[in-house]
């Protein structure tokens, strides 16, 4: 491929520390801030478990619509172009939060400007998460043989600001929602400040643009069809991401309603699974390299089902921080799996495409989580927590079934 081949965002002249290590690292901090921080923002100000569940569909509707044209808007505008203006809008909208919230601290208005921010910044993110991840790929396409070291630390960023994003969000609220909104705030900035450093891609020619922007979820669709390691794969763990997300969005109910914790408790249950993620990921490389692909991803895949039963006996709080971060693990373990098989079988030239038609596909389940979690009373989250693991535990079973002699994961 020669320069003026490559995609326009791959042509960054300067290293992957200032290009996107930096920027990857305050971009993953304050999406982790926002993704964990927004619905525990609603619980505290509404003290409703239906309004923090519709709270949790709201952040990821939105985020979804946007992955229709958000990969071929990255492929034609450039990475740094498209995270600078998401961080800066994202910015924005919470600065405006952090204000609104101060002034009205509760009531009607507070419940609106919460619910409000929720759709905002899921929109904002998902755009600056798809120019990080297009970014990424880019930088472990130039290190050529290294490649795997630059996305083992891309992944290590990931999970470390899971890890610091929850525990920091839930510490803050502790001070004050406009307090929280706003240290949220000065690290999106950061993040904004941080991408104009890298050189900005020119634009496509508008003929050009509109016929990406109208066949770019088709063409990663398409792509995705013609790869059936690669969809069997992503089918599988979509209905493995239903569970999860059902843990994510009722865990601020489950976690101070029922074993009667506090908000920060909410965080500490991820930041935990985070850093089990982090072991995992570890392991998981070795363990890879000595047995393959489809005997990690099917051990992972078996406890992940097992550790979603058991969340729905949990007999306190301790236990039930214990069991999601195995099954976080786990599912750390499986997205290992994918991004080596992804990085394998999506041409370079579609990456874009296809990467965000894999992630919308994979988030599907979150807002089908909130909007259960909303209609869902507090004490019946057992059984529907049971019903999801089910349903996970079934579309592993297919999707690692059918992959077991595919050279793909053989490979």
């Amino acid at each position: 491929m020669n320069a003026d081949a490559a995609p326009r965002h791959a042509r960054h002249p300067v290293g992957p520390l200032r290009s996107t290590y930096l920027p990857r690292t305050a971009s993953a901090l304050t999406s982790a801030m926002a993704t964990y921080g927004i619905p525990l923002l609603v619980l505290a100000t509404t003290r409703s478990a239906a309004l923090t569940g519709l709270a949790f569909a709201l952040e990821w509707v939105p985020r979804l619509a946007a992955f229709g044209w958000a990969g071929s808007l990255v492929d034609r505008r450039g990475a740094s172009r498209v995270a600078f203006l998401a961080s800066l809008g994202r910015a924005l909208a919470l600065a405006v939060g952090a204000v609104l919230l101060h002034l009205h601290p509760a009531g009607a208005g507070a419940s609106a400007t919460v619910m409000a921010l929720a759709a905002i910044t899921g929109v904002l993110t998902e755009f600056s998460y798809v120019a990080s991840e297009t970014a990424g790929a880019a930088a472990g396409r130039r290190a050529g043989a290294r490649a795997h070291r630059v996305q083992a630390v891309l992944f290590g960023i990931d999970q470390s600001a899971t890890l610091a994003g929850p525990a920091l969000a839930g510490l803050l609220l502790l001070t004050g929602p406009a307090r929280m909104l706003a240290v949220t705030t000065a690290l999106s900035l950061l993040t904004a400040l941080l991408t104009l450093r890298t050189p900005s891609s020119p634009a496509a020619p508008a003929q050009e643009a509109q016929t990406e922007t109208g066949a770019g979820l088709l063409t990663g669709l398409r792509t995705i069809r013609s790869l059936p390691a690669l969809g069997w794969l992503v089918g599988g763990l979509a209905l493995s991401n239903l569970a999860g997300a059902l843990l994510q969005a009722a865990g601020p109910v489950i976690v101070v309603n029922h074993y009667g914790q506090s908000t920060t408790a909410v965080g500490l249950v991820w930041s935990a699974a985070a850093a089990a993620t982090l072991l995992s990921v570890t392991l998981c490389r070795f363990a890879i390299d000595r047995c393959g692909l489809w005997p990690v991803g099917a051990v992972c895949a078996a406890l992940a089902s097992l550790a979603c039963f058991a969340t729905a006996h949990a007999p306190d709080y301790l236990s039930y921080l214990v069991l999601v971060a195995v099954l976080m693990a786990a599912d750390g373990g499986m997205t290992v799996v994918l991004r080596t098989l992804r990085s394998r079988l999506i041409p370079p030239e579609k990456f874009g495409s296809t990467l965000s038609a894999t992630i919308l596909i994979l988030l599907l389940p979150y807002p089908v989580a909130g909007v259960l979690t909303a209609l869902t009373p507090p004490d019946a989250l057992g059984p529907v927590t049971i019903a999801c693991a089910a349903l996970q535990a079934a579309g592993l079973a297919a999707a690692f079934a059918r992959l077991r002699t595919d050279p793909a994961l053989r490979a």
